[in-house]
């Protein structure tokens, strides 16, 4: 498994999510959302699996700016400019991605 985990730093689910790969003694890429960002591609690949309305954190600041905008394309560079505004963590394996603490789902990853 190529595990990678896009997280905040106080994302209690993050923290979580990094703490269940590990007690498995699976080997995981931690990589800060804020931080670092989506590439293009990655945002592509996520919103392909789980789907764009799964991914907006509507907690976010931004939101209320963010659930105006017309059309996905619009909403796509938004999600790309601000990271604030994707639902973490993200997990990855490969092809395959979860949005939140899905252990039910990493379970049956092989």
């Amino acid at each position: 498994m190529n595990i990678q985990i896009f997280s905040r730093k106080k994302c209690f689910d993050s923290k979580k999510a990094e703490r269940w790969f590990k007690e498995r003694r699976i080997k995981i890429q931690l990589i800060d959302l804020v931080q670092k960002g989506l590439s293009p591609r990655e945002l592509e690949s996520i919103i392909r699996v789980c789907g764009m309305d799964e991914l907006v954190n509507e907690k976010a600041e931004e939101y209320s700016l963010y659930k105006y905008l017309a059309g996905t394309d619009a909403k796509f560079e938004k999600l790309l400019e601000n990271p604030e505004l994707i639902k973490t963590p993200i997990v990855r394996n490969g092809n395959k991605a979860t949005i939140g603490y899905r252990p039910d789902i990493w379970n049956t990853w092989s």
